[in-house]
C-alpha cells in the first residue's frame, strides 16, 4: 500500500486545483492579446470639433429659452428682467 507521500503530484487533486487558476488567467491574457491584435479600435476623427458643435447646439437652446426663465422668474420674485 502506497502512502500519500509516495504519489507523484500530479496525483493530488489540490495541485491541480491551486495550478488551474494562475493557468486561467494565462489562458484568457492570451485570448485577449489575439482579440486586441486582430480587432484594432476604429479612429475617431475630428471628435474636438464634434464635441464644440454640440456644445454651440446646446448652448443655442438654452439662449432660446433665456426669455422664458427671465418671464418665470419675474412672475415668482417681482424683479422686472434687465433688457439685453
Amino acid at each position: 500500500m502506497e502512502t500519500q507521500g509516495s504519489k507523484p503530484w500530479w496525483n493530488f487533486g489540490y495541485v491541480w486545483l491551486i495550478i488551474s487558476g494562475p493557468l486561467i488567467v494565462v489562458i484568457a491574457s492570451f485570448i485577449t492579446l489575439y482579440l486586441a491584435i486582430s480587432r484594432p479600435d476604429a479612429v475617431i476623427d475630428d471628435y474636438y470639433r464634434k464635441g464644440m458643435e454640440i456644445n454651440k447646439t446646446l448652448d443655442a437652446q438654452h439662449d432660446a429659452m433665456a426669455p422664458a426663465l427671465q418671464a418665470r422668474n419675474h412672475a415668482a420674485t417681482g424683479i422686472k428682467p434687465m433688457q439685453h
